[in-house]
């Protein structure tokens, strides 16, 4: 693969990391770029604003992806974890609120940039998560939504909405379905446990499975690899997205599932949250020391 260099349309972003190939057929988004300032890694509004800000200005137009060239976009993460999921605090806010439109803003948000991630940006991308850290709750449903996942030994997944009355909301079901059985799907979401990447890969929810500090180069071979027949992953992006579409309205329809549970959650609930908040804040305020 080509050495790596900004975006040509990068600005300077905040709370993430961008880079590409001079020819930009692989594009790298690197979350939590602002990680050494102590701050969650968790999908903060400013962070998926930004994310999505990029997502948009990678995808082409139709008639543009008419070319028979493949591209790649690869999410990764400049934090000690991958991502924990969702912003609690915000949560936990909008709920005591009972502000059912920003939660759902929020929620759609986050439903726009993994049907992106699943269809490949319109069917020209094939994306990529490497997981070099924890993945929890929507932070695994960004990998789940992508066409391949490449996970380090050694990494914590899984989805603990459950702990505190809820179900991940953005997608972790369609998207599971589409990995293992159904039986399987509702069992790793119902548990509520967190599985190492060793468990993961064994089940078939990880592609890809490498020690520790090779996900990045594990990613670079694939790229190459696919590159050398680049139509062969065209076709399949083409007929994944009949075959195994998951849309934008189950999305969608899911995710207002999601909204109006949280705002049923009881104090007990919120309790809890507060508590996972307070454990995510120590420990980002750990790694940054």
């Amino acid at each position: 693969m080509q050495s790596i260099e900004k975006l040509p349309y990068s600005r300077g972003y905040a709370t993430i990391r961008t880079e590409s190939t001079p020819d930009n057929a692989a594009h790298w988004l690197f979350m939590h770029a602002d990680a050494a300032t102590g701050i969650r890694p968790c999908c903060r509004k400013d962070m998926l604003d930004e994310m999505w800000s990029v997502m948009s200005q990678i995808t082409l137009s139709p008639a543009e992806r008419n070319s028979g060239k493949l591209r790649h976009f690869v999410l990764a993460s400049d934090a000690t974890a991958y991502n924990l999921g969702g912003d609690l605090a915000l949560f936990a806010q909008l709920i005591r609120e009972g502000n059912r439109d920003r939660l759902l803003a929020y929620a759609q948000r986050c439903v726009e940039g993994v049907h992106h991630l699943h269809t490949g940006f319109g069917g020209d991308v094939r994306s990529i998560a490497v997981i070099q850290g924890d993945a929890l709750g929507g932070g695994l449903e960004m990998a789940l939504a992508c066409h391949t996942i490449i996970a380090e030994e050694g990494c914590g997944m899984g989805l603990p909405e459950v702990l505190f009355g809820l179900f991940p909301g953005m997608g972790a079901y369609s998207f599971l379905c589409r990995r293992v059985a159904p039986q399987l799907a509702e069992k790793i979401i119902l548990e509520g446990r967190v599985y190492s990447s060793e468990e993961m890969y064994a089940m078939g929810v990880v592609d890809v499975l490498v020690p520790k500090g090779q996900g990045i180069k594990a990613a670079e071979d694939l790229i190459r690899q696919q590159q050398r027949t680049p139509r062969t992953y065209l076709a399949m992006n083409a007929a994944r997205n009949l075959a195994q579409a998951v849309g934008y309205d189950e999305l969608l329809e899911i995710t207002k599932i999601w909204v109006d549970s949280a705002l049923a959650l009881e104090d007990k609930s919120l309790r809890t949250m507060d508590r996972l908040i307070k454990a995510q804040t120590r420990r980002a305020q750990s790694d940054a020391a």
